[in-house]
């Protein structure tokens, strides 16, 4: 008899367990259930030197953390891919190594879209997102990351908009011509600020850019930029992968001014699961600097690789960066990243918040680690008490309102310049 109470204790515990475990398989079935209705759109995704080389085909399953396979079991409706220049020296030479490295990037995607039409399309307006999405297929919307690649030829945006791009970020680690990056290279001659945010150059592409109505991407810039590009632009503006300053002061980070400015444009920040801006870990530093840095004997923050070390040496310096960045996810988990997100939609709404991962450059977190993980941020939302439309928002409907918005503003310019012109006759 004296072991009924201990039989009793076992069955509640057992009770309690199952009943855990069933709230779990029906919680990530309502996610599910969410993910699949919703259209779901990652802001910025980059890509690695190889993507869909003959050895490593984006068709099949690779070490990425974006490929086919992957899109499917994540179901990630829209990748926004980013045809990104790595920083380097400002110079002709280098410019054209630049230029060679986004065109190299295209070409790469244009093979992956045609060899699997019927899974895969191009997008270039969010007419064209809805369409792909109702049926069935994943969409690639081109983005461009970094304008040194394009010299000083203001002609070269719309090169790249008549190629399908429709998002445009100025900077990455290091100035240009165009702006001033929130990481300046000294190893490149840079200066914090050194023109104030954007350049003359700079400014001339903010009314381009609306002109030809590609969505302006504020990530990567100082806060002068940002402001001045909120300042002069006539349509919404996106910063496509940054996090929050007053959780993290990490220079990538925007402050609350930043996006507060971004949302007051009817933008949207898309919050990005990337360690460094979402906590301080010290153990991810001293492992950066002596994975990455100290077996080349290099100084972090001081020395450029491209000039400190010959090509062999050099070579095995990007080798140990990329197996690095493989593994930054290891550092920081899915509740780290939605801490963020919070973060952002109650300092600025639940209109003006997304998701962009720079998936293949350092993004990701435990729980959140490629394309194929994004029903994980469903139902992490869904057990913060997030609702299906605001989950909806949050995926993909205020990127996509955005895209709508600047394209309406393209339309209305032209409508006023073409009754300008025959007011003129």
């Amino acid at each position: 008899m004296k072991n009924f109470p201990f039989l009793a204790f076992a069955l509640l515990t057992t009770s309690a367990a199952i009943g855990q475990s069933n709230q779990k398989i029906s919680d990530s079935l309502v996610a599910r259930s969410i993910h699949k209705r919703i259209i779901t759109i990652d802001a910025h995704i980059d890509l690695r030197p190889d993507f869909n080389a003959a050895d490593n085909s984006a068709s099949k399953e690779t070490v990425d953390q974006f490929d086919l396979p992957k899109l499917e079991r994540g179901e990630l409706d829209v990748a926004t891919v980013a045809l990104f220049a790595d920083p380097i020296k400002r110079s002709p030479e280098n410019i054209t190594i630049a230029r060679k490295q986004v065109d190299a990037k295209l070409a790469a995607l244009k093979k992956f879209v045609a060899d699997n039409p019927q899974r895969l399309e191009f997008a270039y307006s969010a007419s064209d997102i809805e369409r792909i999405s109702a049926k069935g297929k994943h969409a690639i919307l081109l983005s461009f990351l970094n304008a040194l690649s394009l010299g000083q030829d203001l002609s070269l945006i719309e090169k790249y908009y008549k190629e399908g791009v429709r998002v445009f970020g100025f900077t990455h680690a290091g100035n240009n011509d165009w702006a001033d990056s929130s990481r300046p290279n000294a190893a490149f001659g840079d200066k914090p600020n050194e023109n104030g945010g954007l350049t003359e150059l700079g400014k001339k592409g903010v009314a381009e850019l609306n002109r030809l109505g590609i969505v302006i991407d504020v990530s990567q810039l100082t806060p002068a930029g940002v402001l001045q590009v909120v300042q002069l632009t006539k349509a919404p503006v996106v910063a496509t992968h940054s996090a929050v300053y007053g959780r993290i002061e990490n220079s990538r980070n925007l402050n609350n001014d930043e996006l507060k400015a971004i949302a007051a444009t009817g933008g949207v920040v898309h919050i990005v699961p990337f360690t460094p801006y979402l906590k301080v870990d010290s153990k991810f530093r001293e492992d950066y600097i002596k994975k990455i840095w100290e077996p080349f004997g290099l100084v972090y923050g001081k020395d450029d690789p491209r000039t400190k070390l010959d090509a062999a040496t050099y070579q095995k310096h990007l080798d140990a960066y990329r197996e690095f960045s493989r593994n930054e996810w290891r550092y920081s988990n899915l509740n780290d990243y939605l801490d963020a997100v919070d973060y952002a939609v109650r300092l600025i709404g639940i209109d003006h918040v997304g998701f962009g991962s720079d998936f293949n450059h350092g993004g990701g977190v435990t729980g959140y680690n490629s394309v194929a993980e994004g029903p994980n941020v469903t139902l992490g939302l869904l057990k913060r008490g997030y609702t299906e439309e605001e989950i909806r928002k949050l995926w993909g409907g205020n990127f996509l309102r955005v895209l709508r918005e600047v394209e309406s503003s393209k339309a209305i310019k032209s409508t006023e310049t073409k009754t300008a012109s025959l007011g003129t006759k």
